[in-house]
């Protein structure tokens, strides 16, 4: 269940090598070629965080961002129906995980965040996997 979005040639910076947007299960992907090689910007479904929209006359702007404090995959030059196609499959996907983890009892309940570094870690944890600092004191 993988759709890809083509930006149009037409815009700028697409004209020979347009920007492609992939929406996984999984991840987002975008996937910008050049002539010898191809930059890859990847987010976990999980951390995406907003996906704002850009709309233009004929063509649209589109920032992905993500909640794991990595820059925001941006792309431009997609049709309209295009970049809200891409928002609807991404928090379809969002809420799909988020029905399946109440399906089978993960709550926010059963985490919390270490005194130490702030980080997200599991509630019976007694050492930080992030930081290695002892908690059960």
């Amino acid at each position: 269940m993988s759709e890809t979005f083509v930006a149009c040639r037409w815009t700028r910076g697409n004209r020979f090598f347009p920007i492609k947007i992939e929406i996984t299960p999984m991840q987002v992907i975008k996937v910008k070629r050049t002539l010898f090689s191809s930059d890859e910007e990847s987010i976990s479904i999980n951390k995406v965080a907003s996906v704002r929209i850009k709309k233009g006359l004929i063509w649209s702007d589109i920032w992905i961002e993500s909640s794991g404090g990595s820059d925001p995959i941006f792309s431009h030059g997609h049709h309209k129906g295009d970049a809200q196609r891409i928002k609807e499959l991404i928090e379809s996907i969002q809420s799909q995980y988020r029905r399946g983890a109440e399906d089978i009892g993960v709550s926010e309940e059963a985490t919390k965040k270490c005194p130490f570094c702030a980080e997200t870690i599991k509630a019976a944890a007694n050492v930080c996997r992030f930081c290695g600092r002892d908690l059960s004191g």
